[in-house]
């Protein structure tokens, strides 16, 4: 299974955007699931209630559409209303008939940052099926909460597709990269991390991206990385080496709490 991720970096206005994503998802030949960023709506920075959309509404629709147009099944973060008045950050899932959201369960509140006071969490894990393949999602700050990586495992994922918009400051790449790999090895699953690109410019702290997308193996090795700056990189997803994993090292099996 190919997946391409393509590290982007998002401005403020969802219709460029748009744009941005239907000439991604055409330079990614030869991929089945095309990967953007956590925020591949609108960045963060700015209110997000005013260009919140539900999954039916224009701009979903509008991926959907292109996902259909070139065959492929397209993720990507974007942020839908909640009940309660603030929004939901959101992982769209389109294409050939698929049409489904997960919502950011751990919410960013650290690092002086409090997305809960804007964003409402969700509470279900979503997997999805491409061509026998089970997909997991996860968003940004879940990378350093392992139970959901495994919670993803138990529902049949052999990979977790993780889009991210991470903040920048000491050390923040280094935990990137770490978080990466041992979310990897602490699922035997595969592990595809798509970034927001560095935007080299400060939108008053706001957690817009560093880049370094990454795809990490079961074994925790890392396959495939960016820089700082937008890119596609496409990975080839082997089950096999998942089942491999799970034999040899069954930490899934194993565990007692």
């Amino acid at each position: 299974m190919r997946v391409a991720l393509c590290q982007i970096a998002s401005s403020a206005d969802p219709a460029a955007n748009l744009d941005l994503l239907r000439g991604q998802v055409a330079r990614a030949r030869g991929a089945r699931v095309v990967l953007f960023p956590e925020a591949a709506m609108c960045r963060f920075g700015v209110p997000l209630g005013p260009v919140a959309e539900p999954l039916d509404g224009p701009w979903a629709t509008a991926v959907r559409e292109i996902a259909d147009e070139h065959g492929v099944v397209v993720v990507a973060g974007m942020f839908t209303p909640a009940p309660d008045g603030r929004v939901a950050n959101t992982l769209l899932v389109t294409g050939g008939g698929r049409h489904l959201g997960y919502d950011k369960i751990h919410l960013f509140d650290a690092f002086g940052f409090t997305e809960s006071r804007t964003v409402a969490p969700g509470a279900e894990p979503v997997v999805f099926e491409v061509d026998g393949v089970v997909f997991g999602l996860a968003t940004c700050y879940d990378v350093r909460f392992p139970e959901l990586f495994r919670a993803l495992a138990d529902r049949g994922a052999s990979a977790v597709l993780l889009g991210a918009s991470w903040g920048a400051g000491p050390g923040k790449r280094e935990q990137w990269e770490l978080l990466v790999r041992a979310r990897a090895l602490d699922s035997t699953s595969w592990v595809l991390a798509c970034g927001q690109a560095d935007p080299a410019v400060d939108h008053g702290g706001a957690p817009t991206g560093i880049g370094f997308s990454a795809v990490a193996s079961p074994w925790g090795e890392v396959v495939g990385s960016l820089g700082a700056e937008p890119g596609v990189l496409v990975a080839d997803v082997d089950v096999v080496a998942v089942d491999e994993a799970r034999r040899a090292l069954p930490v899934l099996a194993n565990r007692r709490l």
